[in-house]
């Protein structure tokens, strides 16, 4: 039996499907397409409010910011303060400890020497007191003399080596009488001194211990002499 065909059979559905939509021609008018449309006002006051926003929070971040630059700044002046302060401190502290004491070492010499000079004065004043020409005899009389006159130089040799040793007894202060080594008992002090002076201080201590040697020899002599 013979089958018949139609020529309609012979046509891909498919085919005549994608015939029969028209693609989108490139040459459309740009008008159809919504993303070139101009801006609309409700659009407009949204970005202008959103773009207020972020500055908004943009000057609150710069707010937070400054201050932490201001806080990190004052930690930072304090912390130099701070350096600054401990080392000159330490400076200044260290240099006032080394002054202290070495006023105070000079003091407590100045203070040995005073307690020194003071019990010597003392025993020499209560020989000077006991000198008593009420109990001299004409016998004695020269031996007396010359053991009184001894009395009072080594007295007197006592109290000039004390002034120079100790301005005050002079109603000099240390610093306007001698200098630093004189006030303390350094001999090297008295290499300061002029040459006159100089001279004048050695006679000043040796001439008592010639006189008393001299009116020793007079009374031997004399006695001596009487024999």
């Amino acid at each position: 039996m013979a089958t018949e065909f139609d020529a309609r059979d012979f046509i891909e559905t498919d085919y005549a499907g994608n015939r029969a939509q028209p693609s989108a021609s490139p040459s459309a008018p740009a008008a159809m397409n919504p993303t070139n449309r101009p801006p609309t006002r409700e659009e407009l006051e949204s970005q202008v409010s959103t773009a207020h926003q972020k500055l908004a929070e943009l000057k609150q971040k710069q707010e937070v910011l400054e201050r932490e630059r201001a806080s990190l700044e004052e930690a930072r002046r304090r912390r130099t303060e701070f350096q600054t302060g401990h080392e000159e401190m330490v400076q200044q502290l260290t240099r006032g400890i080394g002054i202290l004491e070495e006023v105070s070492l000079k003091a407590r010499r100045e203070a040995d020497q005073a307690q020194r000079s003071a019990e010597a004065f003392k025993e020499h004043f209560s020989r000077v007191q006991l000198l008593d020409e009420a109990g001299w005899t004409q016998e004695n009389y020269n031996t007396e003399l010359s053991r009184a006159l001894t009395t009072l130089e080594n007295a007197r040799m006592e109290l000039n080596s004390a002034r120079v040793q100790i301005p005050q007894l002079t109603g000099q202060s240390p610093a306007a009488g001698t200098s630093p080594g004189a006030a303390s008992g350094n001999p090297a002090g008295l290499t300061n001194l002029p040459l006159p002076q100089l001279l004048k201080l050695g006679l000043a201590l040796t001439w008592p211990l010639a006189l008393s040697v001299l009116l020793g020899v007079g009374a031997l002599v004399l006695i001596l002499a009487r024999k």
